[in-house]
């Protein structure tokens, strides 16, 4: 009996972003914990490398997705990932079912930032926070970027949204994709400055290996997630900034061997005596912010993450083929 293929459009059909955010949101309450989850393993490919992402769940599934890292792709009108996800029964550990990594990718990051940042603007210090309508900045212009905006918009129904893009083609085509789907979105790539300056969240989604801002800029209280890098060598923000702010991390663990934006501003060793909270830990509520404070999360992607939100697209893409 063959297995059954979600392809791209199978994938976005059976989970929205609401419930793409949900299902991490859940994962995280029902166990998940981002300590335990298995490391990502890399291995060179031509013009890039081999991504091997294993996780055994805990739960009813157990799966693995097994991706490539493309830098020159987007160059050539292709996605920088690409990859296939494979389904495992727990129990058994027989194939259950396989689909599009790539897909899978584009919409559990976002979901995993969106519920990051959903909880730390919930965790405000009284008289801080900016309900339903933030103003949004977000940096880059590909598949993350149009997908963290959809995903913005199913968390933040009044949100307005600023794009920084390098290439002017591809804002334009983010621009109008998203006001197809009646999301307006302003191009502020001539002023990158004032897009932070004036944003309660900023949101980093790109392949720069160097800072995309000041860090002095992002105002007091102001929430700013990078996601876009991983490798100690990379980094979307700046020591400044890191220096400033409140600090949450998708996992501890994975920060330390792969978030570049962290480690120059302090070693290993501090941030283990800091120990700042994970994804978990901020889910289950145990974030304290700082009055006029900065909160920087950063993630690198992690298993558990593919995990949870495959499992949705399994049972829910099944329920709408009988």
């Amino acid at each position: 009996m063959s297995l059954p293929y979600f392809d791209a459009a199978a994938v976005r059909a059976a989970i929205p972003f609401e419930r793409a955010v949900r299902a991490i949101e859940e994962g995280l309450l029902d166990g998940v914990d981002p300590e335990q989850d298995s490391k990502r393993l890399f291995s060179p490919a031509p013009d890039g490398e081999f991504l091997i992402m294993p996780t055994e769940g805990g739960g009813r599934f157990s799966g693995v997705k097994v991706a490539t890292i493309a830098p020159a792709n987007p160059a050539r009108g292709l996605e920088k990932i690409q990859g296939v996800y494979v389904l495992f029964d727990s129990a058994t550990l027989a194939p259950v079912a396989m689909m599009d990594g790539a897909e899978l990718t584009a919409i559990r990051t976002p979901a995993t930032t969106l519920a990051a940042v959903k909880h730390i603007a919930a965790a405000a210090p009284a008289g801080e926070g900016f309900g339903t309508a933030p103003q949004i900045a977000v940096f880059g212009a590909g598949v993350q970027a149009l997908n963290h905006i959809r995903a913005a918009r199913a968390v933040f129904a009044d949100a307005t949204f600023a794009v920084v893009g390098k290439r002017p083609q591809r804002v334009a085509e983010l621009v109008a994709t998203l006001a197809a789907e009646g999301i307006s979105v302003s191009d502020a790539s001539g002023d990158p400055q004032a897009a932070v300056a004036g944003a309660d969240v900023v949101l980093c989604v790109t392949s720069s290996p160097e800072p995309l801002f000041e860090g002095r800029l992002p105002r007091d209280g102001a929430i700013i997630a990078s996601v876009g890098q991983h490798g100690l060598d990379a980094r979307e923000v700046d020591a400044a900034l890191v220096l400033r702010s409140d600090i949450v991390v998708e996992g501890r663990a994975s920060s330390w061997r792969e978030s570049g934006d962290l480690i120059p501003a302090r070693s290993v060793a501090e941030w283990q005596r800091i120990g700042p909270p994970n994804l978990r830990d901020l889910i289950r509520g145990k974030l304290v912010r700082r009055p006029g404070t900065c909160c920087l999360y950063t993630g690198v992607g992690m298993a558990w993450e593919d995990l949870v939100t495959a499992a949705v697209v399994y049972e829910e893409g099944s329920k709408s083929c009988r």
